[in-house]
């Protein structure tokens, strides 16, 4: 399985539109591994589960039939709208730093791209963890103002009321425990391509990506000929 592209980087970095542009341009699918940590947050929640029940919140995740594409599903249910409230969206750092939970989600992740031979898969330790092999690996980032903005602008088009700058603090605050945390931290790997969107298109973004993810896909196809 080598046409993985492995997308990372924080919030509000444009991992969403440059991986499902990027997958458009390459014929693959695409999977935000965000939201399925989301969905998990949001069965905790409603299952009036302490967050920091690692016990608990792994036994969700297990049970969870999670189905992420155009619409995302947690036991049939969409629940598109709701993991990106407020409420999730304070809690999914927690959740997600239990190790039983990552462990699980991670599993589905290789098990969703081994089904349909790569993918472009986004999220925070894709390139360090889910796919360290992946022939391609992108951190992306931004200035934390150009972030901030991006993200007041999706909390705005979903009708959710917030000002730039408490929008600003929570993203450092995930940042901070996004980074902090003991288990897979959001880092880029030693061998990523880094890009900072912070000023440039997405059409100029994957061009680029695009292009080496091309040439990487070709030179592991002709290696594994060689062989």
């Amino acid at each position: 399985m080598t046409r993985i592209v492995a997308v990372d980087g924080p919030s509000g970095s444009g991992k969403s539109t440059v991986s499902r542009a990027l997958a458009d341009r390459l014929g693959l699918e695409v999977l935000d591994t965000g939201a399925m940590y989301r969905v998990v947050t949001l069965a905790v929640l409603e299952a009036g589960v302490a967050l920091d029940d690692a016990v608990a919140a792994e036994a969700i995740a297990s049970r969870a039939a999670i189905d992420v594409d155009a619409r995302v599903l947690l036991d049939g249910r969409d629940v598109s709208a709701a993991i990106r409230g407020p409420q999730v969206t304070g809690a999914v750092s927690a959740v997600s730093a239990h190790p039983g939970v990552r462990a699980i989600l991670v599993a589905r992740q290789r098990e969703w791209a081994e089904a349909r031979g790569g993918g472009v898969v986004e999220g925070r330790d894709i390139g360090t963890v889910v796919f360290p092999d992946a022939p391609l690996k992108v951190f992306l980032t931004a200035s934390e103002q150009e972030r901030a903005r991006r993200r007041h602008r999706d909390e705005a088009a979903a009708d959710r009321v917030t000002d730039v700058d408490r929008v600003a603090q929570d993203l450092a605050r995930r940042d901070r425990l996004d980074s902090g945390r003991a288990t897979s931290p959001l880092a880029a790997a030693d061998d990523a391509v880094v890009v900072d969107t912070t000023d440039r298109g997405v059409d100029e973004i994957v061009g680029e990506l695009g292009a080496l993810a091309e040439a990487r896909f070709s030179a592991g196809a002709a290696g594994g000929r060689d062989r």
